[in-house]
């Protein structure tokens, strides 16, 4: 049995919708890393330690109770 056309066009509409999300939703995430890593690095980095090195220590003194 063939798809009708309304079938088919709402399947690419889907597709594009879907694919646009995800642009989007990466931007948004990548943007928000950004900042996170600078706020990281600008407030929170003791000297000789990396941000990622600094994120770790924070997230292990906040599940310490720290």
């Amino acid at each position: 049995m063939a798809k009708s056309k309304l079938v088919n066009a709402n399947e690419k509409m889907a597709e594009k919708v879907t694919a646009a999300f995800g642009k989007i939703e990466n931007t948004v995430v990548d943007g928000y890393t950004k900042v996170e890593n600078a706020f990281v690095d600008r407030y929170l980095r003791k000297d000789g330690e990396t941000v990622e090195e600094a994120k770790v220590r924070l997230k292990r003194e906040q599940l310490q109770g720290k």
